[in-house]
């Protein structure tokens, strides 16, 4: 199926945008595959490359219809730029992190929607998540306990090394893309 959406979803810590960042800049040359920045309420890490917007950007943003999607979550607004939806009709796959909870909203709004489900196994996701020592996390305990399930027509395990989750990631994209 080309063009649509290619959701990628999993709990904190598996490292999605880890391997977000390998596929886009194994696939960035390619014209059929878009990877928008999110949009968050919180200025960007060296965890994740995010476009910083105000509590009040992201409201009024979220009342005017601006985003693709949009969500709450952990006290931080997080959404898809609006421009990423023309793109994706137009036979482009565009791929973003999107939370678990969002995953139906864009089945039932967004054009042809497919899901990657990232994971790890609960002490690999505990490990980085300590790791990561962000304040914004909150209680790790409960952000590991939280089990959203979610349909996905691909699941990558990423334990050990980035790079070969991330070829899984890539060859599944092509793929969707053809």
């Amino acid at each position: 199926m080309a063009g649509g959406f290619a959701l990628v979803v999993g709990p904190s810590g598996a490292g999605k945008d880890t391997l977000l960042r390998l596929a886009r800049d194994a696939l960035g040359g390619d014209p059929r595959f878009v990877f928008p920045r999110r949009l968050i309420t919180r200025a960007p890490s060296a965890h994740e490359d995010n476009v910083a917007l105000t509590e009040e950007a992201f409201t009024e943003g979220a009342a005017a219809g601006a985003f693709a999607l949009h969500w709450r979550a952990h006290g931080l607004g997080y959404a898809i730029p609006g421009n990423a939806v023309e793109p994706a009709r137009a036979g482009r796959l565009v791929v973003c992190n999107v939370s678990r909870r969002i995953v139906e909203e864009a089945r039932r709004t967004l054009p042809q929607v497919g899901v990657v489900a990232i994971t790890a196994a609960p002490e690999v996701l505990a490990r980085r998540l300590a790791a990561r020592a962000r304040p914004e996390d909150g209680d790790l305990r409960t952000r590991l306990d939280r089990v959203v399930p979610i349909a996905a027509e691909c699941t990558i395990w990423n334990d050990r090394d980035p790079d070969s989750a991330a070829a899984v990631l890539v060859a599944h994209l092509r793929e969707r893309a053809a």
